[in-house]
């Protein structure tokens, strides 16, 4: 007969490693404090164009209709006052819907700024609840640290550990950062926080199913509007008292490691800190998949060559690293936006074709011109060592694209290759007052110029909108 050993173990080390970082003295760069402002500045801009979009707004709202909670959470740009843990999921889906707002790319790749749905939501929860009971509010200085350690812990889990290869999406990072961080905003002990991390790392953790062919879908726009609210959920559920599970990492047969991750321990190649905000990817210029970003900057840079002859190309030669080649190479029909924004020829041909994309260009009137199809069905999509082993290098992490367009002549364009997009750490002083006209323009996708320039003009001051009451800039997008 069988025994099982009963004591009761010590907490995993990765779950005392995240819990001693967030309830840790916080000592962030200068640097990544100011990314930290320019990330919440980016992913509210994204949340206000996302409303423009049906498929989006439709989700949104309370679980029942009607329901207005007291002190509840808003949902900026819209009327919506909820529960935090809806509110989350809402804000999260509206960040992540247009595949515009950051990003973070290793061994897994994903989205730090999904943590902002669950991390924001319990703020302005929190802040009006502390406002109506006389209480000091939560600052949007609060919101920077908890987002630089969230991002922290999401994308320094993502360095060495490939949950992608094991057939996991990178939603499940964001659960965890989201649970961790909300459960020191609430006040959770170092344990509770442990038990709060434990219960997501436990969870039934989300199938990459829905973002590759042939099931790429809608999903994958509200999956981590959907990882950020149960983060926060699971981080309330600790604040209760709820118990944890010491080794849900570790433990044999039934442990993560066993059951989802081959049996391989996580690497973490480096303390947690803020490094990741400091080397965070922004979405500068047009809203794509960030493996094919450099790839679609070519595509413009040589519309001018091939714009008029369309008819004359032969094939198109697309270079690509192994974790583009992998995830957005694809042929055959694509179903919708979301198919197409994963597919980095149909991204290439119309950055050839017409030197710009925006979110509408993804969509089933815009994908109906056949000049498209037509040009993805020449594209050739190759895999080159080198931008493999430079996109994990860290002190490179380029993501290079090279575009090179065959005519039937025999002439050709240049080969154009680009290495690190507009919005990597290298080139963040280019991208700066890009950033700031992209968060003006998605602004205005739902509020009037006075209401419009009243958000901008806080935004551009960091210290005034470091020491706001989060409630009360959150207000300002009602």
């Amino acid at each position: 007969m069988e025994f099982h050993d009963n004591q009761r173990p010590d907490p995993d080390d990765v779950l005392v490693q995240i819990a001693d970082y967030v309830t840790g003295s916080p000592s962030f760069s200068s640097e990544a404090c100011e990314t930290a402002r320019l990330c919440l500045m980016d992913s509210l801009g994204c949340a206000m164009a996302a409303l423009a979009f049906p498929a989006c707004t439709r989700l949104l709202g309370p679980i029942v209709s009607g329901t207005i909670v007291p002190n509840g959470a808003r949902v900026p740009g819209t009327p919506y006052q909820l529960d935090p843990v809806t509110a989350a999921f809402n804000l999260g889906s509206m960040i992540r819907w247009l595949d515009y707002n950051d990003t973070w790319l290793a061994a897994e790749w994903g989205h730090p700024s999904d943590n902002l749905g669950g991390i924001l939501a319990a703020a302005d929860w929190l802040s009006r609840t502390a406002a109506a009971g006389g209480r000091k509010p939560f600052l949007v200085s609060d919101v920077f640290a908890a987002m630089i350690q969230a991002y922290e812990i999401q994308g320094i889990l993502a360095l060495e550990n490939s949950f992608n290869r094991v057939g996991l999406d990178h939603v499940v990072l964001v659960k965890v950062a989201t649970a961790a961080v909300t459960a020191r905003m609430l006040g959770c002990s170092h344990d509770e926080i442990i038990n709060a991390v434990s219960n997501a790392w436990i969870d039934g953790q989300a199938l990459r199913t829905y973002r590759h062919a042939p099931n790429t879908g809608s999903r994958k726009s509200w999956a981590a509007g959907d990882a950020t609210s149960r983060g926060l959920h699971l981080a309330l559920m600790a604040a209760k008292g709820e118990m944890g599970y010491p080794s849900a990492l570790t433990a044999k047969t039934w442990g993560f490691y066993d059951v989802l991750f081959r049996g391989q321990p996580f690497q973490i190649p480096r303390p947690f800190g803020s490094y990741v905000m400091e080397n965070i990817l922004f979405k500068v210029a047009f809203p794509a998949e960030f493996h094919a970003q450099t790839a679609v900057e070519a595509a413009f840079a040589l519309h001018p060559q091939v714009r008029n002859r369309l008819e004359e190309i032969d094939r198109v030669i697309i270079t690509t690293q192994e974790s583009g080649k992998r995830i957005i190479d694809k042929t055959g029909p694509l179903h919708n936006p979301a198919d197409r924004d994963h597919c980095i020829q149909y991204m290439t041909a119309v950055g050839l074709i017409f030197g710009e994309l925006t979110a509408a260009h993804y969509e089933d009137s815009f994908a109906a011109d056949p000049r498209i199809d037509t040009l993805r069905e020449k594209m050739i999509c190759v895999e080159d060592p080198q931008y493999s082993r430079d996109y994990l290098d860290p002190d490179k992490r380029s993501i290079a694209n090279a575009v090179q367009v065959f005519f039937k002549d025999g002439t050709q364009t240049e080969k154009v290759e680009m290495h690190y997009p507009l919005g990597h750490r290298r080139r963040r002083a280019e991208a700066l007052p890009l950033l700031e006209q992209k968060f003006a323009r998605n602004l205005s996708v739902r509020f009037a110029g006075k209401q419009a320039k009243q958000i901008q003009a806080l935004f551009r001051d960091s210290q005034r909108l470091a020491n706001t009451p989060v409630h009360e800039m959150v207000d300002l997008f009602v």
